[in-house]
């Protein structure tokens, strides 16, 4: 056993990678994936601009040759929601200009392929932070608005709420300003809209005050979570930010939990001693204890320790609100061609958490899944979009699963997502729509009943279909 594991941690330290997306301006024909590897699509063309005109003329030169247009970010997105046959994607990364800062308003208004992490340079040297991102900064500012992410924040939670207007390139040419009071429709669907509804041009954000936090950590049975969280977490006013996560180890599977709690610093005037933006620099290291995790259930077990002393040796540490919005990723990234990772997301009410985790342990005890990691987080109740998740106070359950891409082992996952999507909606919860599409359309139209409103609002605002992706091909068409 040690010699295998020897040999199986010297050929993962030899393998380590980072996977980043770059297009060139311009590319005719190619095949292109998003980060799950699942849809490999050919595009007819890729084009990444930083000029609004340049925008107007593709959509024009589109209509005029009827292509279908498709938008990206960082694609992180895994359910084809970048990706049309035939299409033409455009690449938004280099449209990321900050066009307006107001740091008395606390607002700031920004191209919509900025990353947050440039955003956060931008203002972190103002003493302000983000209201509203999703726990890593490497996504762009569309894309998060097109998935209509959520946070660790307790105050701020969903994206919307952060959003003062934003600018949108509709299909049929037309630059409308919207906001929750003007072209209200418009802000309800292209939020959660999956790029459907036109580009998102620049976006007007709220900002808050970079505070200063002192970590506090916890060990927990997941049956004792949902009243620590209410009594610990959700009735203390000091209490700003929130993230837990529960073992996948085998010895102590979906039962065992850890907590961090962003809990205000008494001291405020300690801030600048720790305002510094925190940069990656140790990836070898929690790349590799994944990567034996991936691998055998030792490493699983392993993993889950070394995490949990992690945690407790957080406990007391400060933290600048902005570097708790900016987790390490590249220790994640991926890259193999007979493999791939695939992220779920459930949401379940607060009252149901209990019984929903007992209910999910079986599912996945009858199903051979390799179920790397589960992270926890709070999604109050939000009905800014029309494919809204949240519908009551829930908590969202993070899955990150390991997946051969073989027929029978993707057949296997197929069956495993589609019994725990069902056990979600029994708990009257929801699913994440970023992901690959694992679920059925019924399970779609129970967990969105307003989907049929989301499609004719479609239909509506762009009636030529100009835009497009393979999501909304699954499940609309």
């Amino acid at each position: 056993m040690k010699k295998s594991f020897v040999f199986m941690s010297t050929i993962y330290l030899a393998l380590l990678g980072t996977a980043v997306v770059y297009y060139p301006q311009h590319v005719e024909t190619a095949v292109i994936e998003d980060r799950a590897q699942l849809l490999p699509t050919q595009m007819k063309r890729i084009t990444a601009t930083t000029e609004t005109n340049e925008l107007q003329d593709l959509l024009n030169e589109a209509a005029k040759e009827d292509r279908v247009i498709t938008l990206a970010g960082t694609q992180h997105s895994q359910g084809g929601q970048t990706l049309y046959p035939g299409g033409w994607l455009i690449d938004m990364k280099e449209y990321d200009e900050i066009l307006a800062f107001d740091p008395t308003a606390q607002t700031l208004t920004v191209q919509s392929g900025a990353t947050w992490s440039k955003i956060q340079e931008y203002i972190q040297p103002h003493g302000l932070a983000l209201q509203v991102t999703q726990s890593q900064s490497i996504f762009t500012v569309g894309g998060t608005m097109s998935v209509h992410a959520h946070g660790r924040d307790l105050r701020y939670n969903a994206l919307s709420e952060s959003i003062e207007s934003f600018r949108l390139l509709t299909a049929d040419g037309t630059i409308l300003d919207v906001s929750k009071d003007q072209h209200a429709d418009y802000f309800q669907h292209v939020l959660g809209g999956y790029g459907l509804f036109g580009i998102i041009l620049d976006v007007t954000l709220r900002l808050t005050e970079d505070e200063l936090y002192v970590q506090q950590t916890a060990e927990l049975d997941y049956q004792d979570y949902p009243e620590y969280f209410k009594e610990q977490v959700l009735e203390n006013p000091e209490a700003k930010m929130h993230l837990a996560r529960l073992s996948t180890a085998p010895d102590t599977f979906l039962k065992d939990m850890y907590v961090t709690n962003y809990l205000v610093a008494l001291n405020q005037e300690l801030r600048d001693d720790y305002a510094k933006l925190s940069e990656e620099r140790i990836i070898a290291i929690p790349k590799f204890m994944l990567g034996v995790a991936r691998y055998s259930d030792t490493g699983k077990d392993w993993f889950w320790d070394v995490q949990q002393t992690y945690s407790e040796r957080l406990d007391g540490d400060l933290i600048t609100r902005n570097n708790a919005m900016r987790s390490d990723s590249t220790f994640m990234d991926y890259e193999s061609s007979s493999r791939t990772e695939v992220l779920q997301e459930y949401f379940v009410p607060i009252e149901q958490y209990v019984s929903y985790i007992d209910a999910l342990r079986e599912v996945l005890e009858r199903h051979d899944i390799n179920l790397l990691n589960i992270t926890v987080r709070y999604v109050e109740r939000n009905e800014d979009t029309v494919l809204n998740y949240a519908t009551s106070d829930m908590f969202s359950l993070v899955l990150l699963i390991h997946q051969p891409l073989d027929e029978d082992s993707l057949a296997e996952t197929d069956a495993a997502i589609e019994e725990m999507v069902a056990t979600t909606l029994a708990h009257d919860g929801s699913y994440y729509l970023p992901y690959y599409q694992f679920p059925t359309r019924k399970q779609f139209k129970e967990a969105y009943p307003k989907w049929q409103s989301f499609q004719q609002f479609k239909e509506q605002a762009d009636p030529e279909g100009r835009f497009q992706n393979l999501w909304y091909k699954e499940y609309f068409e």
